[in-house]
């Protein structure tokens, strides 16, 4: 079972004792950052350059209930990864279905032993994760369109997790903004009560919180 801390462990042997080139390490983070990116909505912060295993994501939406807002969250791989899934917190406080205010956060893929063939597995990747962070921002929509946002040229080509539960789930794609499945009962209720009302109290969060 190779797991990160089995792999580091094993590059430190084939390479040997050697002193840290910073231009090395510098590189080294901007290739893990640039492969986490998407498109133009997601940006990639590393607060401590020895620490590549922790880092910092933050999600500008472009579009819907969030847009205008910036929202952070951190993520960390712990030793076992890829075997268990990285641990993410949202640190901004937000008014979200599937995000509580303390930044607990529900997403399919990071649950481990999910029985519906959606949650995480050893074939998951950060990117991965990146890619279900940003979609918890994009409300259901076509087929079409979801392929479009993430400028792809149909459905086949979706990302591997939004893949997956298009195939598991064709009418409700999982993952994206969902009021039917939520963590924060409380927002989805008021989201199905008053969609107005919800959308001021969404827009009064981010003027105080996630600006």
């Amino acid at each position: 079972m190779l797991t990160l801390a089995s792999k580091l462990k094993r590059d430190d042997g084939v390479r040997g004792p050697r002193a840290s080139n910073p231009a090395s390490d510098s590189t080294r983070r901007v290739s893990v950052r640039d492969k986490l990116l998407v498109k133009g909505t997601c940006k990639v912060n590393f607060p401590d350059p020895n620490k590549l295993h922790y880092f910092q994501l933050t999600v500008i939406p472009d579009e819907g209930y969030y847009q205008g807002g910036k929202f952070q969250f951190e993520i960390e791989v712990p030793d076992a990864y890829n075997m268990v899934p990285p641990k993410v917190k949202c640190l901004t406080r937000i008014w979200h279905p599937n995000i509580t205010e303390t930044g607990e956060i529900c997403l399919s893929l990071l649950r481990e032993h999910s029985i519906d063939g959606t949650g995480w597995a050893p074939t998951r990747t950060l990117k991965d994760v990146v890619w279900g962070l940003n979609s918890l921002f994009t409300v259901e929509r076509n087929c079409t369109k979801v392929a479009l946002f993430y400028g792809v040229e149909d459905c086949d080509s979706l990302p591997q997790p939004l893949l997956l539960r298009r195939k598991v789930r064709r009418k409700q794609r999982k993952d994206l903004l969902n009021f039917d499945d939520p963590l924060n009962i409380e927002a989805a209720e008021h989201h199905l009560r008053d969609k107005e009302d919800f959308r001021n109290k969404v827009e009064d969060y981010i003027k105080r919180y996630a600006r």
